[in-house]
């Protein structure tokens, strides 16, 4: 695979970096309206439950005196999954 890097050690082969890090990057990701459709709630309920959620891509402007914040969020599916869970057994 092109983003595995490996090193040598007294005949030994050392994961140089993690395959968690990258399986999060390659998994898929979804909107807040997908989820939203998904789950049958609205757009502003799965902004507030993933708000601050480890994992979630967020990009986008900040509020100015004369201009609102836009934020759009990349939700990746483990996270999705995770969030279910959590909110499923509380």
């Amino acid at each position: 695979m092109p983003w595995k890097s490996d090193v040598f050690e007294a005949g030994q082969k050392k994961l140089v970096q993690s395959e968690g890090l990258h399986s999060i990057a390659l998994e898929a990701h979804y909107s807040v309206q997908q989820v939203a459709a998904m789950w049958h709630v609205s757009e502003k309920t799965v902004r507030r439950l993933f708000e601050g959620e480890a994992g979630v891509l967020k990009w986008g402007s900040g509020e100015t005196s004369r201009k609102r914040s836009y934020q759009n969020l990349r939700i990746p599916q483990s996270v999705l999954i995770r969030v279910h869970h959590r909110r499923a057994t509380a």
